[in-house]
């Protein structure tokens, strides 16, 4: 079955980027002259989405702006004669169709996902952060849903570290070794830290979920605890209880930013700023030059 709908999640409070993120969201910060989410959103068009769901908050309402049409900002490009900014807005107002969803739940990752069952119906959908990206060749998404070709079941996207601060970050994945990079996940384990690590395959960004993951949501919710927080690794725990398949690939040829960490956030945009274009060779100099 095609994979036609991803959903972003994007309600968090960016607090660890406060005050920057108090009137802007966390997703829409910059790299160099695009914001994060951006990044997101071209690379799932690119791999043939054509719904992007982003669940947000009273407070996101800059991205639904970002991938609206700016009328005003369009009559004075038009007027300006700037041809080429006024083509690129067009552009990523005709990306895909974009639909907008409040979260509603408990605190948790998973929380995003259940909110948006109603727009999924029985498909497989992928599931992408909007405050980190994968840069990899082929693209992260297109590799996932080969793997989702192959194996028609939920498919977690994974990038191999060993550093001790990523296993107090994010999901690690362990189990059967089917391929290279492919795995028939046996256990699965929320921020581990580094003595209960089952693995060096973190799932870290990009997934592709079937539609079981929505009752075991709702049956994780059901019996949690007052104060925890809802996870998705929680639910794929239920389903693989049931004996329904999981697998983790890990994402080849790749490089991952953690776009929501503050200090990588500021290296992704150096090195950004290093390849781009109109500032590669003036901005290389300054650095190499800058006293401290």
């Amino acid at each position: 079955m095609k994979i036609k709908k991803v959903v972003i999640p994007a309600a968090g409070f960016g607090t660890r980027f406060l005050p920057a993120t108090k009137a802007m969201p966390k997703e829409m910060l910059p790299i160099v002259d695009k914001p994060i989410i951006q990044y997101v959103v071209e690379e799932a068009v690119e791999a043939g989405i054509e719904d992007i769901i982003i669940v947000t908050g009273s407070h996101k309402r800059p991205i639904e702006d970002h991938f609206d049409y700016p009328f005003e900002l369009e009559q004075l490009l038009i007027k300006s004669g700037k041809e080429k900014e006024l083509a690129e807005v067009r552009r990523i107002a005709q990306l895909a169709n974009f639909i907008y969803v409040r979260q509603k739940g408990p605190i948790g990752n998973a929380t995003p996902i259940l909110n948006a069952r109603h727009l999924i119906g029985n498909e497989p959908f992928l599931v992408l952060w909007g405050d980190d990206f994968i840069v990899a060749k082929p693209p992260r998404t297109r590799q996932l849903m080969d793997a989702f070709d192959k194996y028609g079941a939920t498919i977690l996207g994974g990038v191999r570290t060993t550093s001790e601060e990523d296993t107090r970050r994010y999901g690690y994945a362990a189990g059967e070794e089917l391929k290279d990079g492919v795995i028939r996940v046996k256990k699965l384990i929320e921020k581990p830290g580094p003595s209960n690590t089952p693995s060096n395959l973190a799932t870290v960004s990009g997934f592709i979920f079937t539609p079981e993951i929505f009752d075991a949501i709702e049956e994780v919710q059901k019996d949690l605890p007052d104060g925890k927080e809802l996870i998705y690794i929680d639910a794929l725990n239920v389903m693989m209880k049931k004996n329904i398949p999981i697998y983790a690939s890990e994402i080849k040829n790749a490089v991952y930013y953690d776009t929501g960490n503050k200090l990588e956030y500021l290296k992704t945009v150096i090195q950004f700023a290093l390849k781009h274009k109109e500032l590669n060779g003036e901005f290389r100099d300054y650095l190499k030059n800058l006293k401290v």
